[in-house]
C-alpha cells in the first residue's frame, strides 16, 4: 500500500517551544522537519550568505509594520521591498517543493499559508502564557529577564506583521488552523506526544 503524505505546519509565540516540539514530532513521526534549512536553501538560490538573509528576514518582519504608509509614499516600492518579495517567493518555492517531496513539518515562515491546498495538512498554532515563556526564555535559552521580555514582544510582533503582510490573516487566526495548543499544559514531550497522536489519527496512520 502507498505511504500516505501528510503535511504539518507549525506558528508559534516566542518562547513557547514550538521548535523543539517540532523536532520531537518529526523524530516520533519518523518524517523531517524545516525551520533553518529553508533560510539556507534559499541563500543557495539568492547567491547570498545566510547572514544576509537573516538581514533581508528580519528587515521584512520589522518594515511589515509600515508597509501600508511606505507602499503610498513608494507605491512602485523600494528596493529592500524587492528584494524582500524576491526573498519570500524562494521561501515560498522551497517550501512547495519541500511538501511535494514528502511529509514534513514547516516551522513558520506562512507555512500555513502557503500550503493550505494541500489535501492532507494540520496547521498547529503553538502558544502559552507569559510567566511560561518568560521562563523557558530565561531557564532554557538562557536569556537574561529584560532581553527575554524584549524579544517575547519585538519576534511576535515581527512574526504578526510579516504574516499579515504576505497571508493576509495573523498567526494565531484560529480560521486557518486545525489545532491550537497550550504548550505549558503538557510540556515539550507532552505536547509532542498529543500532537503526534492527533496527527496519527486525523491522516489514519496506524
Amino acid at each position: 500500500m502507498e505511504k500516505k503524505k501528510f503535511i504539518i505546519t507549525i506558528a508559534r509565540q516566542f518562547g513557547s517551544m514550538g521548535r523543539p516540539i517540532a523536532k520531537r514530532m518529526s523524530e516520533k513521526l519518523g518524517i523531517e522537519f524545516y525551520d533553518r534549512d529553508i533560510v539556507e536553501e534559499a541563500a543557495k538560490k539568492l547567491n547570498l550568505p545566510v547572514s544576509k538573509i537573516n538581514e533581508i528576514e528580519e528587515t521584512a518582519q520589522k518594515s511589515a509594520k509600515t508597509n501600508s504608509f511606505r507602499r503610498m509614499m513608494f507605491p512602485l516600492g523600494t528596493q529592500a521591498d524587492e528584494m524582500q518579495d524576491k526573498l519570500f517567493e524562494t521561501q515560498k518555492n522551497i517550501i512547495q517543493f519541500l511538501a511535494e517531496r514528502d511529509s514534513c513539518i514547516i516551522v513558520g515562515r506562512c507555512g500555513d499559508f502557503i500550503l493550505a491546498d494541500e489535501p492532507n495538512i494540520i496547521r498547529i498554532y503553538i502558544y502559552a502564557p507569559y510567566e511560561a515563556r518568560l521562563e523557558h526564555c530565561l531557564n532554557d535559552l538562557n536569556l537574561d529577564e529584560d532581553t527575554a521580555k524584549k524579544m517575547m514582544k519585538s519576534v511576535d510582533e515581527a512574526r504578526d506583521h510579516y504574516h499579515m503582510h504576505y497571508a493576509g490573516f495573523l498567526p494565531n487566526d484560529q480560521r486557518f488552523k486545525e489545532i491550537m495548543i497550550d504548550s505549558s499544559m503538557l510540556g515539550i514531550e507532552g505536547t509532542a506526544d498529543y500532537l503526534v497522536d492527533a496527527v496519527i489519527k486525523r491522516f489514519e496512520l496506524d
